[in-house]
């Protein structure tokens, strides 16, 4: 008998609150009327938004496979032939000093031992980066990351710019020594040696780095960390491409 009555009455009492005219109470708080609960219920079932929902360990565990992996990719791009020479956004050129007299230099029969000097500089960096390669990996491992949510956060290269400013320094320290022995396999030193000395004898040529060892680490190391830049990007486009679960799962919750 009561759900008899129950079910005659509802209709009597939505029908009128139905037909209120327009400047009363909107359909949404008309819901909130008649069915209270339901609000609450539906604030509940929201998933979590962006990285809240991810735990500190696994922020920082998708903080060094984004680095981990661009590194790798950024070495497997610029290691190999061409990888510096033929890329324009990693070209290393001559000293910006020696470019401003190599106009100069050319007239003095000097442009083929220019052009072999450029080709020689961008073939040290190739032969460098992927006797770097560990370098980098474990300079990766080794970070801590205090706060690995609000790096994750901070912009398309955030993951980069983090890693270049922890580690620039003591992976270029490292990075030396392996030019060095790039750059004396190629034979660059006396290349340069010996057209810087034909520059600074005209009183042209102040360098910027202290020998050409550390202009290439320089260079190098900028190339690096622009391509591996470019990878985190592609990381956060595309985390399901990367295949790696840890980074579908972090970098997925940024999108």
């Amino acid at each position: 008998m009561r759900r008899r009555h129950f079910s005659a009455a509802l209709p009597g009492l939505i029908l009128p609150v139905l037909a209120l005219p327009a400047r009363g109470q909107g359909l949404r708080e008309l819901q909130e009327l008649l069915l209270p609960s339901v609000q609450p219920r539906q604030q509940g079932a929201q998933a979590p938004q962006g990285l809240a929902g991810i735990s500190d360990l696994d922020a920082n565990k998708g903080l060094k496979t984004a680095l981990e992996t661009g590194a790798l990719a950024a070495v497997k791009l610029l290691g190999r032939q061409d990888g510096f020479l033929a890329n324009p956004q990693v070209h290393i050129p001559l000293p910006k000093a020696m470019l401003d007299v190599a106009r100069l230099l050319r007239s003095l029969g000097m442009g083929q031992q220019l052009d072999d000097l450029e080709v020689s500089l961008n073939r040290a960096a190739e032969a460098a980066v992927p006797m770097a390669k560990n370098l980098l990996v474990d300079a990766v491992r080794h970070i801590t990351v205090a706060d690995a949510k609000k790096i994750l956060a901070g912009g398309d290269t955030s993951v980069t710019e983090f890693f270049a400013d922890k580690t620039r320094t003591p992976l270029g320290g490292t990075f030396l020594p392996v030019v060095h022995q790039a750059t004396s396999q190629v034979g660059l030193v006396k290349k340069y040696d010996r057209v810087t000395a034909k520059a600074q004898g005209l009183g042209l040529y102040k360098p910027e780095d202290p020998t050409v060892d550390h202009y290439v680490t320089r260079k190098a190391l900028d190339g690096l960390y622009f391509m591996i830049g470019e990878e985190e990007k592609k990381i956060r486009r595309d985390p399901i491409g990367t295949g790696s679960a840890i980074l579908q799962k972090v970098f997925g919750a940024l999108r």
